[in-house]
């Protein structure tokens, strides 16, 4: 073989997606199956269904699984899915290198997606980096002297689940007051809900596109309405950006990175939501004018990143 090549498989909540990966990042073939709702065991040989198809084509040196939820220090067991059946406690490095016999490793998707994008993406060139994905929720990623930083327990970088507000709104993790409940792709939603009750006759514009409900609306009509200037729209990303841009500069403080990434599916908006993210890091951070302020920049390998830095993984 003249090059390493690898497999890197992203397990998402409707499909699971394998790609083979060269040495410069650059995915060669796909496959793809759906997720099997009842997880578990046939999630299991889901994934090495997909890895033995990729196979048949490509010599490859090993695997990397991009997975949700907390994974084992040593990168083999998968210690907690909260949205997964049947796969808590589960050695999944064996369960998949006995199928397919490859070496397996198994990394969280936020770290894994961090590492794609600290190789390849946008956070190439920077030995200090830290990235957040926003979605539904926020997870995160810290690369550090040019490695992924992953805890005593493999579990670090849940940016998500620090507590920003005493008390304050009920997360799915059991605790009060979450950094992604006020800073998600869900809690732009909650701001868009705020912003048109206490703007009812600016919001008609907004609420056209949900077929003139609350209800009907969705992360992409915010995103499309903000971009055309509808002011309630941009209100509700504003009021995401100034805690976004907050928790940011409390973990700048923290980790002191030079450069953070910001990923996942609420970054569709661009610069609608980082140039006031921006603002609200120089606002918040602590020593104002002293403490320098992190490179925030938007991912770039979008959908791939978890396949790209799985798969990299896997060959280093």
């Amino acid at each position: 073989m003249s090059e390493k090549l690898s497999i890197g498989v992203d397990i998402g909540g409707t499909k699971v997606l394998g790609g083979v990966v060269d040495s410069q990042g650059t995915i060669l073939t796909t496959h793809r199956k759906d997720t099997p709702k009842q997880g578990g065991e046939a999630l299991t040989q889901t994934i090495a269904d997909v890895i033995v198809e990729l196979t048949s084509e490509y010599e490859v040196c090993g695997v990397g699984i991009s997975a949700a939820g907390f994974v084992s220090s040593d990168r083999k067991t998968m210690l907690a899915t909260p949205n997964i059946s049947g796969w808590n406690g589960i050695n999944l490095e064996n369960e998949i290198s006995r199928r397919v016999n490859l070496p397996v490793v198994i990394e969280n998707d936020a770290n894994a997606a961090a590492w794609g994008e600290a190789r390849y993406g946008a956070g190439v060139g920077e030995t200090q980096m830290m990235m957040l994905t926003v979605g539904t929720g926020i997870g995160g990623g810290i690369v550090v002297n040019g490695a992924l930083h992953r805890g005593a327990f493999g579990i670090a970088a849940e940016f998500g689940h620090l507590r920003v507000v005493p008390e304050g709104h009920l997360c799915g993790c059991g605790a009060r007051g979450c950094f992604e409940q006020y800073a998600s792709g869900n809690a732009l939603m909650r701001h868009a809900r705020e912003a048109i009750s206490a703007s009812p006759d600016a919001a008609h514009n907004l609420l056209a596109r949900g077929n003139g409900t609350v209800e009907g609306l969705s992360g992409r009509h915010i995103t499309e309405a903000a971009r055309e200037g509808d002011m309630v729209a941009l209100a509700a990303f504003n009021t995401t950006a100034q805690w976004l841009g907050a928790g940011i500069a409390s973990l700048s403080v923290l980790l002191d990175p030079a450069c953070v990434v910001i990923g996942g599916g609420v970054i569709d908006a661009g610069e609608i939501l980082l140039a006031p993210t921006r603002a609200a890091v120089e606002r918040y951070m602590p020593f104002q004018g002293k403490h320098p302020t992190p490179r925030i920049v938007a991912a770039s390998l979008g959908n791939d990143a978890g396949v790209v830095g799985a798969a990299d993984l896997a060959r280093n």
